[in-house]
């Protein structure tokens, strides 16, 4: 399975410049999900790894080998598309085929892929069927089928659950997460949806304007952010910011800010207290608060309930801390009406400290 490099790649569109730089390691067999809003770089990355988008400046490594002047047949790889890009004339079994047939490989060796293929996809029945006849989601699978009887040593997905509804969604990274396991293949795959990024994920790469911002593992880039973009990104609902000042008052440090005064340690103490006196972001988690009236006011947020949503076994509240919104993920059995002045217990570990300017975590 293959190493890839992408050294140092930009991209132009003439005096436009949409990748600044891009460096990544990707190891073999690894599930890597680049993710980020839109315009963010991330579908060019992987298209002028496809060799569908040329380089500007840098080189694709594979291997060791340079690959960016390849055209896309001699790369090795398979793509699967957005709109699945699937002929509407043929049925399920001879889209499948579609390459193999191309190479002129033995009648007995397609059939006996193609039978592979569909068992690991699912579509074992609807191999007769036209791709009319197919829901979005067989649809889908009969474009990762397409991709997988090729046989490659990489695979790319270009936001392949974007045209779905919310439940295919569901069902299909499922799907994805256990294809992946079974086909241990090495695969890249673009999305805009971080719940798609951290379930299916060894590694997610975070991109904004062009730029690498953070990569690791799903619970390493949750757990400790390298900035406010990727912790604001990453995490549903997502992460809270408060403005406040950080106070050493007798060797405690304190953040205070509009409508919170909030006692701040371990190691994020000793983080901030070379930061003394100096205007910062605190960032909290709508899990990481907890209903508790009976906390003390320096281990608390206040908070008044404007919003309740509710979702099922849990509750999302939407309040106000001063002039910010809060949002706090609780069970949905606990009494809340709104109007309430409530106290929220934030749990320290949780706690994370951006620079005002820089937006750098401390």
């Amino acid at each position: 399975m293959p190493t890839i490099h992408l050294n140092n790649l930009i991209k132009r569109y003439g005096e436009v410049q949409v990748l600044h730089g891009v460096e990544l390691e990707l190891a073999d067999n690894e599930f890597t999900v680049l993710v980020g809003p839109s315009g963010c770089g991330k579908s060019t990355t992987l298209r002028m790894v496809a060799g569908l988008e040329d380089v500007t400046e840098g080189e694709i490594f594979v291997d060791g080998k340079p690959v960016s002047h390849l055209e896309p047949k001699d790369r090795d790889l398979a793509m699967v598309f957005q709109d699945y890009a699937l002929y509407p004339h043929m049925n399920v079994a001879q889209n499948i085929s579609f390459a193999l047939r191309l190479a002129r490989r033995p009648k007995a060796e397609i059939d006996a892929k193609v039978k592979d293929v569909a068992a690991t996809v699912g579509l074992t029945e609807f191999l007769h069927r036209k791709p009319g006849a197919l829901s979005g989601g067989q649809r889908q699978r009969v474009a990762m089928a397409r991709a997988l009887a090729k046989d490659s040593s990489l695979f790319l997905f270009d936001e392949p659950l974007s045209n779905l509804d919310a439940k295919l969604r569901g069902q299909m990274r499922a799907e994805l997460a256990l294809m992946s396991q079974r086909v241990q293949k090495s695969m890249i795959y673009v999305t805009h949806d971080q719940i798609e990024a951290m379930t299916l994920a060894d590694r997610i790469v975070v991109m904004n304007g062009g730029y690498v911002q953070q990569q690791g593992s799903p619970e390493e880039l949750f757990k400790r952010p390298v900035n406010k973009f990727v912790a604001g990104f990453l995490g549903s609902p997502p992460m809270n910011f408060l403005s406040g000042e950080i106070q050493d008052r007798s060797g405690e440090i304190y953040i205070t800010g509009q409508g919170f005064d909030l006692l701040i340690e371990g190691e994020k103490a000793q983080a901030a207290r070379s930061h003394s006196d100096r205007t910062v972001t605190l960032g909290v988690r709508p899990s990481d608060l907890r209903f508790d009236e009976a906390a003390p006011k320096n281990k608390a947020l206040s908070l008044d309930v404007t919003v309740s949503e509710y979702v099922g076994a849990q509750s999302v509240l939407l309040c106000q801390c001063g002039a910010a919104n809060v949002m706090v993920e609780l069970a949905s059995e606990t009494p809340v009406a709104l109007g309430q002045t409530l106290n929220f217990a934030v749990n320290q570990n949780g706690v994370h400290l951006f620079d005002h300017q820089k937006e750098t975590a401390l």
